[in-house]
């Protein structure tokens, strides 16, 4: 992944694309970790690393629909 940037200085448009690019990646990893645990062949180790990273990721999309998202005081 990328060195972390300060998502307040991007535009609207670009972290959209990042949101999309998030997810998409998220959701990769979800079928590979299911996959290999299914499969048996994955070390523990392994998975633990994979489970973190997507961890990471839903963490970063958390983060840009929060900032996409406007504040609305009912």
């Amino acid at each position: 992944m990328n060195a972390p940037q300060d998502i307040s200085m991007k535009t609207e448009e670009v972290l959209r694309v990042e949101l999309e690019v998030f997810k998409r990646e998220h959701r990769d990893l979800d079928e590979a970790i299911l996959a290999l645990q299914e499969r048996g062949t994955a070390d523990q180790l392994t998975l633990q690393r994979l489970k973190k990273k997507k961890l990471f990721l839903k963490d970063k999309i958390a983060m840009i629909e929060d900032r996409l998202t406007p504040d609305i005081i009912a």
